[in-house]
Parts: C-alpha cells; structure tokens; sequence
C-alpha cells in the first residue's frame, strides 16, 4: 500500500503514523534500538504491506497485468490503491480527506524528530506538492509511477502505463473495493490499541 492507505489504517495514533511513513525508509530487523512508539508503527506497515501482497484479491491482480509490466505490478498496485481510497473515500470516512489529510500532516511534522533524514524529505514533499489531496487524479498516479521508473535500469518500464492499463483500470478498482475492507480487519487487529476497528467510519 502507498502512503494515503497506511496512513488511514494508522491514523490517528501519533506512533503509529510516524511508522507508516518511515516503514518506507527504515530497513532490517527492530531490536529496541528505535522508540517504541515508532518501532509498533513499522512493524504495522510491514504487516500491512505483506499482508497486501499475499491477499488472493492483489495475487489476481498482479496476474492480469501486460507481461512487460508484471515484475512491476506492485509499485503501480500500491499507487493506484491510493487512488480508489481517494475516490471512495466517504466509503470508509464521515470526515472530508482535505481535512483528514491536514491532520496527518500536521501530526507528523510534530513527530519529525523521531523520523529518518529520507522520512522527512518525503514529508517536506508531501507537503510542498500537496500530494496527499492530488492521488485522486489518476494523471498523478501515472506520473509518480514514471518517476520511480526512470529510476530503474534501462529503458522506463512504467512511461506508457495510460496506454498499458486503460483496459485493466475497472478490475484495478474492482480488486480495491474488495480488498480494502479485509486489509482494514487485518490491521486493526494488528494495532496495538485494542478495541478499534477500522471499518468503523467513526474513526
């Protein structure tokens, strides 16, 4: 999953969010040698992460995508899961994802201190670009994904995906609407904070 959905299935423990960004960013094992407060929060993402992968509904997925881009399949699942967050957010939330999504950032501009020097640029670029509120636009989607592969070797796999996913964008969807009601169960039974449930839309 990207950024918008760890955070949602985070949110609103400050430990807990610090982690969803900085999982990203923080590799090996977690011996104590982090806060423990951002140490739950990692282990959270890389659950939510792994579990994501495993789900049949994603399996599936991957498996219909063009054979040039499956070894890629992920990065663009991730990215275009944010996407139908985005447009089926009052699906899972009452509170509009403008507002959702300030409270995230203000939340980890106040737990900066306890990320890693990559988390925080990530954060100075959330912020700058306003990328949170701009997944809604699938052009966004598409243009992210270019990004990251113009960072692989060789030719950019991911420079033609409008034209490689146009006919593939409704099962992409489809899986999403399957598979997020189970991953918000999995986390929520993942959290340290017992007796919440993320298909709880009052969160």
């Amino acid at each position: 999953m990207n950024f918008l959905a760890h955070f949602h299935l985070a949110w609103p423990d400050p430990g807990l969010v610090a982690g969803a960004l900085d999982g990203d960013f923080r590799k090996g094992r977690l011996q104590g040698q982090l806060p423990s407060a951002l140490e739950k929060g990692i282990r959270l993402h890389r659950a939510i992460d792994a579990y994501t992968d495993d789900h049949p509904a994603v399996r599936n997925l991957r498996s219909r995508f063009p054979r040039h881009l499956r070894r890629y399949a992920g990065i663009v699942i991730d990215l275009a899961f944010d996407h139908y967050l985005s447009r089926h957010w009052h699906r899972y939330e009452d509170r509009e994802l403008r507002d959702f999504n300030r409270q995230v950032l203000a939340l980890l501009q106040s737990q900066a201190d306890l990320l890693s020097g990559n988390a925080r640029h990530m954060l100075a670029r959330l912020q700058r670009h306003d990328l949170l509120n701009r997944y809604r636009d699938w052009p966004i989607i598409t243009a992210t994904a270019e990004r990251i592969g113009a960072r692989l070797r060789g030719d950019n796999p991911l420079a033609a995906l409008d034209r490689d996913l146009d006919d593939l964008r409704p099962s992409i969807e489809a899986a999403f609407l399957a598979f997020y009601p189970d991953l918000q169960r999995f986390s929520g039974q993942r959290r340290p904070l017992r007796g919440f449930a993320h298909g709880d839309k009052s969160l």
